[in-house]
């Protein structure tokens, strides 16, 4: 695997995700004129395409080569969402953190180096009690975020996981203020972070699969 081939993906997908809304992708999400509270403006609609959910776009608009979203339910449709979301989100802070932790070493006397897939294991050996503390804390940030939007499990019927009124993803965390209030500007955003986050969770199968290959870091491939 070329390290180059992934730069020149990632800065295509990059000015591809931030491009405006095509006209195509526009219509094909329902939205109210009015905010509408938790579900932020969409409004489902069977007979749409994913339910109406954002993220269909040009070139290839309503992309579902496994047929995922083909006569999926409601409550389906927004757990693979809500999956999309989650995954996307955790990728885009991989690939971040492959970058970063391979060029800065601050942490833990500067001892930590070489490729990134190595580096928990390497941190184990200095101290012993991160993974437990890693653990514990996504197990926190995990139970919140089910706390906000999935059905308790005693409380689950059938496979209605999720609340009526949560919109997948939306865990009302927004520290810098970045979430429209306009309908039609949340479904572009949401957009734009879903193509991120796709184009993410490529690139971070990219670079596990490089360092696998050839045992270098990421980083190393610039020099």
């Amino acid at each position: 695997m070329k390290f180059s081939a992934i730069i020149l993906a990632l800065t295509f997908g990059a000015a591809a995700a931030f491009a405006p809304a095509t006209r195509s992708a526009r219509s094909s999400v329902r939205v109210n004129a009015e905010p509408t509270g938790g579900l932020n403006g969409w409004v489902p609609d069977e007979n749409a395409f994913a339910w109406g959910l954002p993220g269909s776009l040009d070139p290839v608009p309503e992309f579902d080569p496994a047929g995922f979203a083909e006569g999926c339910t409601l409550n389906e449709m927004k757990r693979y969402r809500e999956a999309e979301v989650t995954h996307g989100r955790v990728a885009m802070l991989s690939v971040i953190g492959f970058l970063v932790a391979e060029s800065f070493h601050p942490l833990f006397g500067g001892e930590i180096i070489g490729p990134a897939i190595d580096h928990l294991t390497e941190v184990r050996k200095i101290q012993p009690e991160f993974f437990e503390l890693l653990a514990v804390t996504i197990g926190v940030v995990e139970t919140s975020r089910a706390q906000n939007g999935w059905v308790p499990p005693a409380e689950v019927e059938g496979k209605q996981f999720l609340n009526d009124d949560y919109y997948p993803g939306d865990i009302n965390f927004d520290p810098l203020g970045l979430k429209p209030e306009d309908p039609a500007e949340f479904a572009e955003m949401q957009t734009k972070e879903l193509q991120h986050g796709r184009l993410a969770m490529l690139a971070s199968m990219g670079f596990i699969a490089q360092e696998l290959t050839d045992h270098l870091g990421i980083v190393e491939h610039f020099q």
